[in-house]
């Protein structure tokens, strides 16, 4: 999502010499089927009746991944276990299986109204508690320092910290009757004829088979479920990895302003590669809970920005003034860095064996560059995958083809964007050759956020898709295309 810093310097003069921006690509246009099922799926309400299926699911990981499967589960099955290895609570605190937990988190549109239809009331919950809800008239994107046109009112997102958000969701779904959780560490699969009917377990050092009639693995991005279905003779989901290496620097400051009162509550400022911004690709500031703001400074590569109190003071003084307004309050919680080397995603599509009555979800399946905010609304997603297959009267007996090929709808809507934002960055960077067909679509990306500093329906089409409203495949519009081609050039005469 970044651009020159001239918003007309982005039109290049010749479509045959598209220039390269960090945008999401999209290769090729879904037939409207797709976007269709996308639509669905975000829109999903609760099944109003819900087939049991199960006596016992068994739900690998308590992350919000796993807890909004949990609640799917808990109209499917009389009882919902819920395996988590770290110590958990429902008020909120760090946890050592999330590394990213305390870096900045916004829960998107669709995450947002997704969760508060499965769980009525979260949205107030977490607003008693100081999370904050930031209409788009509040809240400012910045490309190279040009601020995006007004795009309408209507959406919110969730200003939050992941521990709080995440303690929260826990705390509605353990109230469930069905759900329950055990402290225990998963170490493997059993399975009979075919299926998955158990789970292996290390509980304080003693271990046990938990029989389960289906199984979620929520366990992120370090799991070891395509380790565990190949050693038991069964095809291992292949693993695609994009080199993605950010670097964060995140840190709390006291909030003196009311969240009533705030005129700008949430800022995403970003840079291409061509401007200068003293080693920040990517900066965002929310208010949160607690009175606080929080605020990260992101880099590339070898860029490490603001890893002591006055570089991130010095380089948040050279961004838009919210960063300057929310880094002069007192220091409430130590800089917190963190780094990810690379984006990845298994394919579940195509296996030729696969156990019956097991899937992934969230990290386990695709975890992207969090800055892009894909990570927790396309877990809701997933769970809506999840509810659509099991209403859809499955073949129980055989792998869940049908949940795979809806959840590679989503999976491939969230890469588009993130992860190709990525690539299209580091090719930047490093001056990489692209197939002739990538350099077109990249072109047409650029023309398209060049746009959105200009034209709010325009802006308005391109946050759908960054919030996860709308599939990718809606900004390949010719109609889209051409309006934002006429835009720019009215901007550049």
């Amino acid at each position: 999502m970044t651009v020159p810093t001239d918003p007309a310097s982005a039109v290049p003069a010749d479509p045959a010499v598209p220039s390269v921006s960090a945008v999401p690509s999209v290769s090729v246009v879904p037939a409207d089927s797709v976007v269709s099922v996308f639509d669905g799926l975000v829109r999903a309400e609760p099944p109003t009746a819900s087939p049991v299926l199960f006596d016992t699911a068994c739900v690998l990981g308590g992350s919000v991944a796993g807890l909004l499967a949990a609640r799917v589960l808990a109209g499917h099955a009389r009882r919902v276990i819920v395996v988590e290895r770290d110590e958990v609570s429902t008020e909120g605190a760090p946890r050592r299986g999330v590394p990213q937990d305390q870096q900045v988190h916004t829960l998107l549109p669709a995450g947002l109204s997704w969760i508060e239809r499965w769980l009525p009331g979260f949205s107030d919950d977490v607003r008693e508690r100081g999370a904050t809800l930031i209409g788009l008239d509040r809240a400012a994107t910045l490309l190279d320092g040009h601020p995006q046109a007004p795009s309408g009112a209507g959406l919110e997102v969730l200003g939050i910290g992941r521990p709080l958000l995440e303690a929260r969701v826990r705390a509605a779904v353990m109230a469930l009757p069905q759900v329950s959780h055990l402290h225990a560490r998963a170490t493997g699969l059993r399975y009979r004829d075919g299926a998955v009917d158990g789970v292996r377990v290390d509980e304080a050092g003693t271990e046990r088979i938990l029989d389960a009639d289906f199984v979620v693995d929520a366990t992120g991005r370090g799991g070891r479920l395509a380790e565990w279905v190949g050693r038991d003779g069964y095809d291992e989901p292949p693993l695609e990895r994009l080199r993605t290496p950010i670097n964060y620097a995140t840190a709390l400051f006291e909030r003196r302003t009311r969240t009533a009162d705030l005129d700008v509550g949430l800022a995403l400022s970003i840079f291409s590669p061509r401007y200068d911004a003293g080693g920040v690709s990517v900066a965002a500031v929310n208010a949160i809970e607690d009175d606080q703001w929080i605020v990260m400074l992101m880099g590339y590569g070898d860029d490490r920005p603001g890893r002591t109190i006055d570089e991130f003071r010095a380089a948040c003084a050279k961004l838009p003034p919210l960063f300057t307004e929310a880094t002069s309050g007192a220091l409430t919680r130590d800089i917190v860095t963190y780094h990810q080397a690379e984006s990845r995603r298994r394919t579940f599509t195509g296996l030729r064996r696969f156990p019956a009555r097991l899937v992934g979800v969230g990290d386990a399946v695709a975890s992207f560059n969090p800055v892009y905010g894909q990570g927790m609304s396309s877990a809701t997603l997933h769970a809506s995958c999840l509810s659509a297959y099991l209403t859809g009267k499955p073949d129980l007996s055989a792998a869940a083809t049908e949940f795979f090929a809806l959840q590679q709808i989503v999976v491939d809507a969230a890469w588009a964007v993130s992860a190709g934002g990525d690539a299209a960055r580091l090719d930047a960077e490093t001056g990489a050759e692209v197939p002739e067909e990538v350099r077109r679509q990249r072109w047409a990306m650029g023309q398209l956020t060049a746009a959105t500093l200009l034209d709010g329906d325009i802006a308005r089409a391109f946050n759908d898709v960054s919030f996860m409203l709308r599939h990718p495949a809606t900004l390949a519009d010719p109609a889209l295309l051409e309006r934002a081609v006429a835009v720019n050039e009215a901007a550049r005469d």
